[in-house]
């Protein structure tokens, strides 16, 4: 009988321990790494190519051990050698990565991990099946109205939530906006955000991508978060007309252009999208829609977004208006075959770098919150519970009209019955007229990219010339 009672007195002892030990527990870099699982390379199996740049791939990733082992995952991965022969590049990096651990949002790619070799740097975000917004744009030619609306209202409140840290993006463009398996906006690409921007605080890096930059960026005389603004109402610019708003031969007229010529408004477009675009395209950054201390709320304010439910587009209970249909968790029919075909292969970690040069990446190891939560549960006896994640170069000729278009018919129907090219400009060219509309340059994208799809030598891109090539004479825009 003694011998039980010093038994359950153990018991209870060792048990009454544990549970403190299950609220004590510390979890750390150390503690994951080497009491768990050390996240390496080897952990992840590749299986297809996303994309490519200059420091290094994309990867689509599934975990093959470990916390979330059978997940999909896209593996970014950098070359250090790279990256270290500039301080600029090394900056933006080491940026990056401590803002994806900073910023939760639903608009914005979820950090998962962060790792590194000798050689490389390794970043495991979030598999956003939906791929780039720039391909969906590319399918569409231009969005009408109400999908413009949609994704810029989505944008709009990510860029808000950057601003409200101290960050400014510094390179919104539809390549760097992605979309999930739902068709929800997430921004991508930290490269070059600036951290610690706050009222009155400028910076004077010149980067982003030119046909997007705000004039401040182009003259360097100091720039804030009001550039993001002026991004946001170029991207506007793009998905209502097909092109950015000023687009030249080459790089030096592009950035004439946006420094000194008058902004061009198709007829077709809204009053309220035409006065959203004048007031985002202020060259004057201090009178810009959003420079002001209420920054997104200003922006949310204007009368092209009087339809959309804030609470809601948050809470991502608003339908998307594209919603990519995927037939598996590995999809990747949204990205650019290009890519996808290519036998996905990280290149042998043979490159060395000195102590010192290694130095620069110290604290770069990192596991989301998320997995750290389902370590955490397996010390302790009883897991407690959680809640379900929440988330489950050329420049391009814009497209203007004229106020009327000739044409033979009454009824955007006929377009439909178009086979050829030269029929819809033959169309184009009748003797009655019909006003200049979204929904008739929308029917006429679809026959070209009907008519052309069958000749591989047309991209896309090629496709949204042919349609300025039939809404103007040879092609010129009209101011």
């Amino acid at each position: 009988m003694c011998f039980l009672f010093v038994y359950f007195l153990i018991f209870f002892v060792c048990f009454a321990s544990n549970m403190d030990d299950c609220e004590k527990f510390e979890i750390s870099e150390n503690s994951v790494n080497k009491g768990t699982e050390q996240i390496r390379p080897e952990c992840f199996e590749l299986l297809k190519v996303l994309g490519k740049g200059g420091y290094g791939k994309v990867f689509q990733v599934r975990k093959v051990s470990g916390a979330t082992s059978g997940k999909i995952f896209a593996m970014k991965v950098l070359k250090k050698a790279m990256i270290v022969r500039n301080a600029k590049d090394t900056a933006h990096t080491k940026a990056e990565r401590n803002i994806l651990e900073e910023v939760k949002h639903p608009f914005i790619v979820d950090l998962i991990y962060a790792f590194q070799t000798g050689g490389k740097l390794y970043l495991i975000l979030e598999y956003l099946s939906g791929g780039e917004l720039f391909m969906q744009l590319e399918r569409e030619g231009i969005f009408m109205e109400d999908t413009a609306c949609f994704y810029l209202a989505e944008i709009s409140m990510a860029l808000g939530h950057l601003h409200q840290k101290g960050i400014i993006y510094r390179d919104l463009k539809p390549e760097n906006i992605m979309l999930n398996n739902n068709g929800h906006v997430k921004l991508t690409d930290f490269g070059l955000c600036k951290e610690s921007i706050h009222d009155g605080t400028v910076t004077h890096t010149f980067c982003g991508t030119i046909e997007y930059m705000a004039p401040e960026i182009l003259m360097r005389s100091g720039h804030n978060r009001a550039v993001d603004w002026w991004s946001l109402g170029a991207l506007m610019y793009d998905m209502l007309t097909g092109a950015p708003p000023f687009t030249g031969e080459n790089r030096k007229k592009t950035i004439d252009k946006i420094l000194k010529c008058k902004l061009s408004l198709p007829p077709y477009l809204t009053q309220e999208a035409r006065d959203l675009l004048k007031k985002l395209l202020k060259r004057n950054a201090s009178l810009r829609l959003g420079a002001g201390p209420g920054d997104a709320a200003e922006v949310q304010a204007h009368p092209f977004f009087r339809h959309i439910n804030w609470d809601d587009l948050l809470a991502r209970k608003v339908e998307p208006p594209f919603k990519p249909f995927l037939q598996s968790a590995d999809d990747v029919s949204q990205f650019d075959s290009k890519f996808t075909s290519q036998t996905p292969v990280d290149s042998p970690d043979d490159s060395t770098l000195s102590e010192s040069a290694n130095q620069v990446f110290l604290g770069f190891t990192y596991v989301a919150p998320s997995v750290l939560e389902n370590v955490k549960e397996k010390f302790c006896f009883e897991p407690k519970v959680r809640s379900p994640r929440k988330f489950p170069g050329s420049p391009r000729t814009p497209i203007f009209s004229k106020t009327h278009l000739s044409h033979t018919h009454d009824s955007f129907a006929d377009l439909v019955s178009v086979t050829s090219l030269a029929k819809i400009k033959s169309l184009l060219e009748g003797e009655t007229s019909l006003p200049v509309t979204q929904q008739l340059i929308s029917f006429i994208m679809v026959q070209i990219r009907r008519v052309t799809s069958g000749n591989c030598e047309l991209s896309k891109r090629n496709r949204r010339q042919m349609l300025v090539a039939c809404l103007t004479d040879e092609g010129r825009f009209f101011e």
